[in-house]
């Protein structure tokens, strides 16, 4: 038999390639080692969400008087917690992503270990799929820093510590990058003593400086010891306790250690350079189209080091099948949001104020701001710890940054606005909602109309006196 489209890897981006080359009549059999749904099912987006949305509770809880309420402190079983994240993953495995649903679909599931051996052919142990086209998405795992004494010690990832029975009491969070600063926050507000050492002198570095240390400041404020410029050098275990080293002579120690230091593609045992395929350090080389070096293999998601997101992963596979089936060229968006979901969340599309000024001059570039203490519906909410900053360049919005509750949903608007090349002003003609967050984007837009305005004051001038 002869398919279509093999797809080795079953997460994210092979579950929307599968379902979408399925849709078009296309023959697809999907090569999966281990369980569908990937990272993002089993050690990312779902477990991290379903732990931040019981920490909130128990956050709101605890600071009821905010609100009026009588605050005490919760009564929190962490066991509990622990098996109400591992039932909402079951819940999705046996909906959604159901292998049995994709059977239904027409998609062949085979199960093993793949390696690509040639242009058009996928071998599964004995078994050889022969294909038109290959659609590699095997993901990323954590990436274990070489610390000294780290691995004799043991550690948690981002892979193991939604699998604990019993999770621990203390923990030192060894990253301030998307990962550690969500799960220093969550681990935190459920109790669990946390300390989180960066490397590098901010947190989440690649999102705005100016939020992410207001996030540094919700963190410690919440009681997250955040210790920046501090990169371990050496593990010990003394009396039970693991001891974290820093470079500067400083001592963290806690019952268990937490690597969230990025991310390393799933490249090995796949046999790509056998066939021709490049791959560099972030990951498998593909171009705009998604297309490795050898053009009937293409590679989305993490594996190719574009984004490690799990929604660029959906888009890149869409367009990757676009580009193997339809007249055309699949080109991907080079426009992507993304969101940290602390609480307050941290959301980012475009350029930041530094990137945006290297690219278009000072003269050219403007920022405007505004604090969520200015936002009636973050006072009312008891959220006002927040910033809306938005980038321009002659005029036309290139880059927005949103720390404030819901800001994975309000940053839609202005990837929009980006997207289509709209002025800032231009916002301010669509009616928003009061009162919600996103009034303050119509607030930042209707400065920007008035100060435009403001260059034909003379015009009013002129009429008046001719009435």
């Amino acid at each position: 038999m002869r398919y279509d489209l093999v797809i080795v890897g079953m997460g994210s981006g092979g579950l929307v390639a599968a379902e979408f080359a399925a849709s078009l009549g296309l023959r697809v059999a999907a090569v999966e080692r281990h369980r569908i749904g990937g990272d993002c099912l089993w050690t990312g987006c779902v477990p991290s969400k379903a732990l931040l949305a019981s920490a909130k509770v128990a956050h709101h809880v605890r600071t009821a008087d905010r609100y009026g309420l009588r605050a005490v402190e919760p009564e929190i079983d962490l066991e509990a917690v622990w098996r109400r994240i591992r039932a909402i993953q079951e819940q999705i495995a046996e909906t959604d992503d159901d292998p049995a649903r994709y059977v239904a679909m027409g998609v062949e599931l085979v199960q093993g270990e793949a390696r690509l051996a040639g242009e058009n052919a996928v071998a599964v142990g004995e078994r050889m799929l022969e294909t038109r086209r290959i659609l590699v998405c095997t993901g990323s795992r954590p990436a274990v820093p070489a610390i000294p004494g780290l691995e004799e010690a043991g550690f948690l990832t981002s892979e193991t510590v939604f699998e604990l029975e019993s999770p621990p009491r203390s923990i030192v969070v060894l990253g301030g990058g998307p990962i550690g600063v969500e799960l220093a926050q969550a681990l935190n507000r459920l109790g669990i003593r946390v300390t989180l050492l960066q490397k590098g002198d901010r947190l989440v570095p690649r999102d705005e400086p100016e939020l992410a240390e207001l996030l540094a400041g919700v963190l410690e404020d919440e009681g997250v010891d955040v210790r920046l410029g501090a990169e371990a050098s050496r593990v010990t275990k003394e009396r039970g306790l693991k001891i974290v080293e820093s470079t500067n002579g400083e001592r963290f120690e806690a019952e268990e250690i937490l690597v969230a230091a990025g991310r390393t593609p799933t490249t090995d045992s796949l046999g790509l350079e056998d066939v021709g395929i490049e791959v560099t350090r972030c990951g498998i080389a593909v171009d705009e189209r998604m297309r490795t070096s050898v053009s009937s293999i293409y590679a989305v998601g993490d594996v190719a080091g574009r984004y490690l997101f799990t929604h660029t992963a959906g888009h890149e596979a869409a367009m990757a099948v676009r580009d193997m089936f339809f007249p055309g060229k699949g080109k991907v968006s080079a426009l992507v949001p993304w969101t940290t979901f602390t609480d307050p969340e941290l959301a980012h599309v475009g350029m930041t104020i530094e990137e945006a000024r290297a690219a278009h001059g000072d003269d050219d570039v403007a920022v405007d701001r505004v604090d969520l203490s200015h936002s009636d519906r973050a006072r009312a909410d008891g959220a006002s710890a927040g910033r809306i900053v938005l980038v321009t360049a002659r005029d036309k919005l290139v880059g927005a940054h949103i720390l404030a509750p819901a800001a994975g949903e309000t940053i839609h608007e202005l990837t929009l606005a980006i997207r289509q090349g709209m002025k800032l002003r231009e916002l301010a003609s669509m009616i928003h909602v009061y009162p919600t967050m996103t009034t303050s984007i119509n607030l930042l837009a209707a400065e920007a109309a008035y100060r435009y305005a403001r260059r034909f004051g003379w015009l009013v001038r002129l009429a008046k006196r001719g009435g």
